[in-house]
């Protein structure tokens, strides 16, 4: 039984299956469905159609249990195909404008509110990359001399975005010749990608004066720092560990254990937010168990989405059990990164 060939009565069934496990977290019977659902048929044909997606990979039979559960093939089809994405609730809208349009000066405090938020409507484990500014466009270097021989290196990016960082010379500096190579920096490479100017920085930066030089050659050295996204495992906000607990999967002491584990591993999460950047922008991506393509996370799904801030993007998700409410969960989500990037924007248009 291909995808296609599911008739209508079998995506009903399917359908009802998950719904009712999502709302349940217990395996579904045919008695169950007929009793909740007004099908117009017997719980004997309800079993039969059971059996036929079971037969297809679509629900699985539990231990000795008589219900069926959905495997990830099932989740998938429901999600691609027999999911009907909810309306937010005006109410739920309202809660989530109000809090994100509070005229906050500090891009980390707006994501850190926006991870908690996001949690705390949806009940699961949220989770908030920092815009990753290497496809940003430069608009000013500038140049603080510390003591005679450390600078500091303020890098902004058009969107409104900064980075520093401190470099070391072996000699003292005059900080008229700081000016000049201040000058001489923003000359050639305002305007330019952050990894544009990595890539060719040396290349740009041939034929300096001689006393310009043994600036220029620290600069070269460092370019590679200078002009690139800070840690990344640094930049990820995470919030929710105690309302995701709650959930009824992790009773088991094994499960409870994989979900702290993952928190911790912030590079891995990361990794996976950002496979949302793999799809159009106006998507949200979702993730299914072993679609993860990691045995740890085999009994997780993700959904998550990209928000933007001019030429710049970051990801906003939620990692939970597979039993999520997918059709909520994807507004939600798709909602409040489309709201973040336009409270951003606006941020920084001010």
């Amino acid at each position: 039984m291909l995808n296609d060939e599911l008739n209508e009565r079998e995506r009903n069934i399917l359908r009802y299956i998950i719904q009712q496990f999502i709302s349940t977290a217990s395996p579904v019977g045919s008695r169950n469905i007929t009793k909740k659902y007004q099908l117009g048929f017997s719980p004997a044909t309800v079993r039969n159609i059971m059996s036929d997606l079971e037969d297809s990979g679509y629900i699985g039979h539990p231990h000795t249990s008589a219900g069926r559960i959905p495997t990830d093939k099932g989740y998938r089809f429901y999600v691609d195909t027999l999911m009907d994405v909810q309306e937010l609730m005006s109410s739920e809208k309202g809660l989530i404008n109000k809090e994100l349009e509070i005229n906050l000066s500090e891009t980390a405090e707006l994501l850190n509110i926006t991870s908690s938020l996001l949690s705390r409507i949806t009940k699961q484990l949220a989770c908030v990359t920092y815009p990753k500014i290497d496809s940003g466009v430069l608009e000013k270097i500038q140049i603080v001399g510390l003591t005679s021989t450390r600078i500091l290196v303020v890098i902004t990016i058009k969107s409104g975005f900064a980075q520093t960082i401190t470099l070391e010379f072996s000699s003292d500096i005059k900080n008229s010749l700081l000016e000049s190579v201040q000058r001489l920096l923003n000359e050639r490479l305002s305007g330019l990608t952050l990894s544009e100017i990595r890539n060719t920085f040396s290349e740009r930066f041939k034929d300096v004066e001689d006393d310009q030089k043994h600036i220029i050659r620290v600069f070269i050295d460092s370019a590679d720092k200078i002009f690139k996204d800070t840690k990344q495992t640094d930049k990820l906000v995470i919030t929710g560990t105690k309302n995701i607990i709650k959930q009824p999967e992790f009773d088991d002491a094994q499960k409870f254990q994989g979900i702290i584990e993952l928190i911790e591993d912030k590079d891995f999460i990361i990794h996976i937010l950002e496979k949302s950047n793999e799809l159009p922008s106006e998507k949200v991506f979702v993730s299914i168990g072993s679609e993860n393509k990691h045995q740890d996370l085999n009994e997780y799904s993700f959904v998550s989405k990209e928000y933007k801030l001019g030429d710049i993007s970051g990801t906003l998700g939620i990692i939970g059990p597979k039993r999520m409410e997918y059709s909520k969960v994807v507004a939600i989500v798709d909602y409040m990164a489309k709201m973040l990037s336009e409270v951003l924007t606006n941020n920084n248009s001010k």
